[in-house]
């Protein structure tokens, strides 16, 4: 069995790493009672996986985790998609033992041979908060100059790239920046470089990542 599982990591929470988190969920499972279903070979592990490595400090607003059961009529009674005033019986256990800032939002049973989850993920889409006090008209203008540029080099791990072509969608209403970016594999987007690009020091804002999109939600 393949459950699908869509959660928030917000507080505290948001400055555990990714690996750290996997250790989380496997931690998170154990408790509940959950059968896992564990890899072969030398190293046999859960069988967990994690859509998007999410940047220390950001939050998550809708993450997403596959996880694998064993075989178990017991659990399979427990997996209710959630769906208007349904009851979801498998994300109440499972947000009853979760650490402070972990929330569950969703649990579904999904193909158990289906791609692996980091491979469908298409584009992110993240919400930038100003903290302190910002000139709207400039603001303005740098989105609209960004977003007219033909190329917008830039550097990562010493590595040169385009930008541009990974920002699917930028816009500011309110004085909250939306934006789009892609999260294939080598070409991914971050919002971090895209304040950058606009002569905002991202430790001056509080980032979320507010969506997943994957390859389904597009075709």
């Amino acid at each position: 069995m393949r459950l699908r599982i869509t959660f928030s990591k917000t507080g505290s929470l948001r400055y555990i790493g990714h690996l750290d988190l996997h250790q989380v969920w496997e931690r998170t499972a154990r408790r509940a009672g959950l059968p896992l279903a564990y890899t072969h070979g030398f190293h046999p592990g859960p069988k967990i996986q994690i859509a998007a490595a999410l940047p220390l400090g950001f939050i998550g607003r809708a993450e997403v985790v596959d996880m694998w059961l064993k075989d178990d009529d017991v659990w399979a009674t427990l997996v209710v998609t959630q769906g208007g005033d349904k009851p979801d019986p498998c994300a109440d256990l499972l947000q009853s033992v979760a650490p402070p800032g972990l929330t569950i939002l969703r649990v579904e049973e999904v193909e158990e041979r289906a791609p692996a989850l980091q491979t469908q993920v298409a584009a992110a889409e993240y919400g930038v908060t100003f903290l302190g006090t910002v000139n709207e008209p400039v603001l303005a203008g740098k989105i609209t100059d960004l977003l007219e540029a033909a190329s917008l080099p830039r550097e990562r791990r010493g590595k040169a790239y385009d930008l541009r072509p990974l920002i699917l969608s930028l816009e500011c209403r309110d004085l909250f920046l939306q934006m789009i970016l892609s999260a294939r594999e080598g070409a991914t987007g971050r919002p971090e470089e895209v304040l950058a690009a606009l002569g905002i020091p991202f430790e001056t804002m509080r980032i979320e990542r507010t969506r997943l999109i994957f390859q389904s939600d597009i075709e």
